[in-house]
């Protein structure tokens, strides 16, 4: 079904993603985050239904379709570093910081901090180019939404 994108995300130069590309990359390493503790429960869905609407100003039946499009991108994207080199090649810094917070917020979502998730969480910060500091600052701020 996305075969044209992951072939895009995952080619030795990768071309910039559209915003609408690079809105589903960042919904399915959402999605991805959520799952990696092999629970994807509903207030993780939730929660990420909420931060896209909140990020991208969708409608209820836009958010659903997006989020359901990034499960099928997630389940069938190779790994994790395609998601994030995308990312960080069509989102600035201060947006990428964003991200490392959206992402605290999902693996915070069922009220428990998993290993599996924070594990990801810190692979992928790097990746995406936000220095600790910032990643820890992103989390903590994530923590006082709880």
């Amino acid at each position: 079904m996305f075969g044209e994108l992951l072939r895009r995300m995952t080619a030795p130069e990768p071309e910039v993603l559209t915003d609408d590309d690079a809105r589903l990359a960042l919904a399915a390493l959402l999605v991805r985050v959520a799952r990696s503790d092999g629970h994807y429960a509903e207030d993780e869905k939730k929660q990420i239904d909420e931060l896209l609407v909140a990020r991208y100003g969708l409608g209820p039946f836009e958010v659903t379709k997006l989020r359901a499009d990034a499960e099928v991108l997630e389940s069938e994207a190779p790994d994790t570093v395609r998601f994030t080199r995308a990312i960080k090649d069509a989102v600035p810094y201060e947006e990428r910081e964003h991200v490392i917070e959206a992402l605290w917020e999902i693996a915070l979502a069922d009220g428990e901090r998993d290993h599996d998730e924070d594990a990801l969480i810190r692979l992928v910060a790097p990746m995406l180019g936000v220095n600790d500091r910032d990643s820890a600052l992103a989390r903590q701020r994530a923590q006082t939404r709880e």
